[in-house]
């Protein structure tokens, strides 16, 4: 019994003739080909006269248009069909035998030629390279229009995404569409619509990509400026501790000259040697005085005095001293941590928590001007010019209100 249907092998397409079904070859490059007794459905839908071949286009009309009536007019295109090749008249064949043997020949397939603009266009719209040139090529290079619609018709293929391949000097002809105008308007500005959005959804991830390798960057910048601040703190503290141990042997160095000469000069005078016991610490202390070479105050000094005296002047009070000494610090930390910013850098002196935490003790606008700080406007303002900004003033002067806040006997002895 002949079949009624031609079934494709390779993705189960229904064909009505051997015409349809070299058509589908051409198109697909598929050639695995049987009889079916399976009929091809002739749905024509009432409302648009579109027909649909199977139950599944049919559901897909009904889902694009809102379409639900369809007429069955299947048995009216049911025909026997049969896949023996016809005669090929004798004398023909005889006639032309190259043509005939050049269809068992491989021929040599290559990618079609398309419009490089057109192309353009639709890549930018979102499709992928093998997509349009496939849309270019079976529309037959029409336009940005029909491309779409071809998209539109085939984008359930499962080779949609596969760069098209032609034999050489072959040249196919585009399928017509089978979607309504309306259908294709609106599926076409749908694809767009989704470009579009594609697009911007790119534009966004880079854009978050980009502020999160910002972030990392500040992070990694601010990591390296405390690791410095950090390096230098230590240093300037062995520094300190250094000039400490210094001063102590040069001091020792004196003392210990001093008992000599005390010595040799009760030699000369015949006096017995002085008990260890009955020495003066008084008159030694006087001594040394003399003999301890006098140098400039440092920086670090002349902070360390100023805090010790703003102590010393209110005592009485161990709380707003500490309170002094955190603000002061703050100011400090602020012209470290931002040099460039003007408003760490600039103090009204007629601010009342200023005058409260700082300007009323003794010692503290003193401070701030070891620091670099210089009185503007009339004695309005504190104002620390940025070219006297110097990053190893200002972390001395952090350490030493660190060390005045953290130390109990700062002050005391």
């Amino acid at each position: 019994m002949a079949g009624v249907s031609l079934k494709c092998g390779d993705c189960g397409a229904l064909l009505r003739s051997v015409e349809e079904a070299q058509e589908h070859a051409d198109l697909t490059s598929h050639s695995n080909f049987s009889e079916s007794t399976e009929r091809v459905l002739n749905l024509v839908c009432t409302a648009c006269s579109k027909p649909c071949r199977s139950k599944t286009e049919s559901d897909l009309h009904t889902k694009r248009t809102g379409h639900t009536e369809f007429v069955d007019k299947t048995s009216e295109a049911v025909k026997p069909i049969s896949l023996e090749a016809p005669k090929v008249d004798a004398t023909a064949s005889s006639e032309n035998p190259s043509a005939a043997a050049s269809t068992d020949q491989n021929e040599e397939m290559v990618v079609p030629e398309v419009d490089k603009k057109l192309l353009e266009e639709l890549e930018s719209m979102g499709f992928s390279t093998a997509r349009a040139t496939r849309a270019l090529h079976y529309s037959g290079n029409a336009g940005l229009e029909a491309a779409v619609n071809w998209i539109v018709e085939h984008e359930n293929d499962a080779d949609i995404d596969q760069m098209p391949l032609v034999p050489a000097n072959t040249k196919i002809e585009a399928p017509k569409p089978s979607l309504t105008p309306e259908e294709l308007k609106a599926r076409q500005q749908e694809l767009r619509e989704r470009a579009r959005k594609k697009k911007e959804e790119e534009e966004k991830r880079m854009e978050i990509e980009r502020e999160k390798e910002r972030i990392r960057i500040g992070k990694e910048l601010l990591e390296a400026k405390r690791v410095e601040e950090e390096n230098e703190r230590k240093r300037l503290l062995a520094l300190r501790k250094a000039e400490k141990e210094e001063e102590k042997r040069a001091r020792e160095k004196i003392k210990q000259k001093l008992e000599e000469d005390k010595a040799e000069r009760r030699r000369r005078l015949g006096l017995p040697p002085e008990e260890p016991s009955a020495a003066k610490p008084s008159p030694i202390v006087e001594e040394k005085k003399s003999f301890v070479p006098v140098r400039p105050a440092t920086k670090a000094e002349q902070m360390r005095e100023c805090l010790r005296s703003l102590k010393q002047n209110h005592k009485e009070d161990d709380a707003k001293v500490k309170r002094a000494f955190q603000t002061l610090l703050t100011y400090v930390g602020n012209v470290a941590r931002n040099p460039d910013e003007e408003k760490f850098r600039k103090i009204r002196l007629s601010n009342q928590t200023f005058q409260e935490r700082v300007g009323s003790l003794k010692g503290g606008i003193e401070f701030l001007e070891i620091c670099g700080f210089e009185k503007i406007d009339g004695g309005e303002f504190l104002f620390l010019p940025r070219h006297k900004v110097e990053m190893a003033v200002l972390n001395s002067a952090g350490s030493e209100l660190d060390s005045a806040i953290k130390n109990p006997f700062f002050g005391v002895l």
